[in-house]
Parts: C-alpha cells; sequence; structure tokens
C-alpha cells in the first residue's frame, strides 16, 4: 500500500490526546476515566415528550431531568438519542437566541414546498405530511452526544432540539441510550 501525502517533506506529525487510560489504575489514580468496575454500562430509557406546535424547540432540559440519575454514573461514554417519529426530527444548534429556532424553521419551509399546490403524491395523511418526512429525512431522528464525567459533553451554545414539522401537536417518544464506563 502506498500513502501519498500532498506538500513538500515529512508527513505531518498527528497528535492525540487521550481521555482513557487503560494501564491506570482507577483506584489509585484520580485522575483516570477508567471504570473501578473495569466494565462498561448501559443503561435506556424510552421519553415521552409532550405535544409541541409546529416549530424548532430546545428539549435538552427535558432529556437531562429524565436521565440525569443514570447519566451520573457514566465518566465517559455515548448518549444515543433516537426519535421514534417519521414527521419530526432531532438536532442539535444554538441553545440561546430563539431567533435561531424561528429562523430554521422559516428555511425548512422555503425550501420544501407545502400545501396543495405541491408536487407530492403522499396525501393522504394531509398536506404537512410529505413535507415533514422531507424535514425529517434532512435533519434525521438520532442523535450521538459524548458523555463526559456524568453530563452530556455538548458545547456551551449547543442544545438538543426537537423539530416538530407536523401542523397538529403530537407527544413525541424519544429513546436515549446510555453506554461507557
Amino acid at each position: 500500500m502506498t500513502i501519498i501525502f500532498s506538500g513538500v517533506g515529512p508527513p505531518p506529525t498527528l497528535r492525540v490526546r487521550s481521555v482513557f487510560t487503560p494501564a491506570a489504575n482507577p483506584a489509585t489514580d484520580r485522575g483516570s476515566m477508567a471504570s473501578p468496575s473495569g466494565g462498561p454500562k448501559w443503561a435506556q430509557k424510552t421519553i415521552t415528550l409532550p405535544p409541541q406546535r409546529r416549530g424548532c424547540h430546545l428539549i435538552t432540559p427535558m432529556i437531562v431531568k429524565e436521565i440525569r440519575q443514570d447519566l451520573s454514573g457514566f465518566n465517559c461514554g455515548l448518549a444515543h438519542v433516537f426519535l421514534q417519529h417519521t414527521s419530526a426530527s432531532l438536532t442539535i444548534n444554538e441553545n440561546y437566541d430563539p431567533d435561531v429556532q424561528a429562523d430554521t424553521e422559516t428555511f425548512l419551509n422555503t425550501i420544501v414546498p407545502e400545501g396543495r399546490s405541491a408536487p407530492w403524491r403522499h396525501t393522504m395523511e394531509g398536506p404537512d405530511d410529505m413535507p415533514a418526512h422531507i424535514k425529517s429525512s434532512m435533519f434525521g431522528c438520532q442523535l450521538t452526544i459524548p458523555i463526559t464525567k456524568g453530563k452530556l459533553g455538548m458545547g456551551t451554545w449547543q442544545g438538543i432540539w426537537l423539530c416538530e414539522h407536523r401542523d397538529a401537536p403530537t407527544a413525541r417518544k424519544v429513546v436515549v441510550t446510555l453506554n461507557g464506563i
């Protein structure tokens, strides 16, 4: 196998900072993220979110409230958040200025035509249903978030959004799976 690097000179040095050191002794090394029990843990919870009007809604506080106890038992891992619906979506975006949520809804409504004059064949569930499926596919129905020292490892201005793409508010179910040490 030949690896070709662009540019002149030797290949660049790659520096990696590890937060998990298998050789660490968790009983004596307070900086270690290794689990004293030595094995991975799993936790899973299904959360029913209350009906929301159409648009993008910050749901981080609701999610964290429901998983806080389990989440606190993980030093390092991943949280997988899965929405069990095809006409809503999940995304991570700004958690401070609600104008970002409104602008995102405006953008989605601009690029995905809606109403009786839209070109969609799937209209049995209403004129907003097919556009909701397309919007759901654009953002997706799942997120993976790092867990660090018992907390979701998102940035300061990041939050989990539920994007409701239907006109009629509907309760939504989210399955949160935690895995780590």
